[in-house]
């Protein structure tokens, strides 16, 4: 018990309050800490990694969902467009055949007409047998048919050109909705996709910000640390030194004083 005590009483004067044992022990902690720093930096990066592939992935799933949603939007409009095209053909078909149908009426019409006339005049001439009658009513008739044909061939035409002129602005109305909607689908999917990389730069932006701050945060911790620890260790030298000044004081002092003890021996044995 007195050994240990009195190994206590020369630690304490030798090393100072702080004991050997306790500056491994901070020593252990402070490479566990810096040990742990490193590790719990690594897992960070691990998982910033992961949070990127995630993100990656992500975005060229969102992509991929865009490209199909626009791709069967175009296939709904070609399909829409091809039927249109259809029931416009199969119209303009039935309308060709039913002018052709108007047309063989109005010529069966005439053909029934002029037979009725034919025989009319045949008989009229059978009965009046003047020559001369019978070439001004035929060259009447023949003007009246013809101008009837003619009449009849200019309104066929007149209402040709008005179905042609409306298939016409029909159509360029058609192509011109047409060509504004996929203007319109363009520009929703151009703003978009301007938007989704707009946020992405924003995203990527905070992440390099908050892992630059996280990274001055990890340095003024390990600086204040170190700091701190060369303050105690500076403290604690001075206070050794100090003392180690003072002991050495106390020792010359010890031998003068024997000097000066011994030397009043010497003189008053001598005397």
């Amino acid at each position: 018990y007195l050994a240990r005590k009195f190994f206590y009483l020369w630690a304490k004067i030798t090393f100072g309050q702080v004991l050997p044992s306790k500056a491994r022990c901070l020593y252990d902690q402070k490479i566990l800490q810096k040990t742990f720093g490193e590790w719990n930096e690594q897992w960070t990066v691990c998982r910033e990694k992961k949070l990127s592939l995630r993100a990656d992935n992500h975005y060229r799933h969102l992509l991929l969902n865009l490209i199909f949603k626009a791709w069967r939007t175009y296939i709904c409009q070609q399909q829409g467009k091809r039927n249109k095209y259809y029931v416009a053909e199969s119209h303009a078909k039935k309308q060709a055949l039913l002018r052709t149908w108007q047309h063989w009426l109005v010529y069966v019409d005439v053909q029934r007409t002029k037979h009725g006339m034919q025989s009319v005049a045949l008989a009229f001439r059978k009965r009046s047998c003047l020559r001369i009658s019978w070439a001004v009513w035929r060259r009447q008739h023949y003007q009246k048919c013809s101008g009837h044909k003619m009449n009849i061939l200019a309104l066929q035409h007149w209402a040709q050109s008005l179905q042609f002129r409306a298939w016409s602005q029909w159509r360029e109305l058609y192509l011109h909705t047409q060509n504004e909607k996929q203007k319109d689908t363009r520009a929703v999917t151009h703003h978009q996709h301007w938007e989704l990389r707009r946020c992405m730069g924003a995203w990527l932006g905070y992440l390099n910000l908050h892992r630059v701050k996280k990274h001055q945060n990890e340095l003024a911790q390990e600086f204040h640390q170190s700091r701190r620890l060369q303050r105690c260790f500076s403290d604690w030298q001075l206070a050794w030194e100090c003392r180690r000044r003072m002991r050495a004081h106390g020792r010359d002092l010890e031998k003068q004083a024997a000097r000066l003890a011994l030397w009043r021996a010497f003189a008053h044995w001598k005397h």
